[in-house]
């Protein structure tokens, strides 16, 4: 029988080996907005440099690249709320 704190272990390991594999992936501004609960969300979570960016041009309204390992870090559930 899994105690408790084996339990706990095993599914660190398992949301660890899903944020190593999304390291390279990355979600466009709208997508990541829509997982971790709304735009402002998203921007207060950018703001505090909890979510890196990488905004590829110059331009005053290019396109946002957010990591996905970080966004899936705040993921928002409704039928989980924070």
């Amino acid at each position: 029988m899994i105690t408790p704190e084996r339990y706990n272990e095993i599914l660190a390991d398992e949301i660890n080996r899903i944020y190593s594999a999304t390291k390279v992936i990355t979600f466009s501004k709208n997508m990541a907005a829509e997982i971790v609960g709304g735009r402002r969300r998203l921007e207060d979570l950018v703001g505090h440099g909890k979510i890196e960016v990488d905004k590829p041009t110059a331009h005053q309204h290019g396109k946002w690249r957010c990591k996905a390992d970080d966004v899936l870090r705040y993921a928002y559930s409704e039928e989980y709320p924070i």
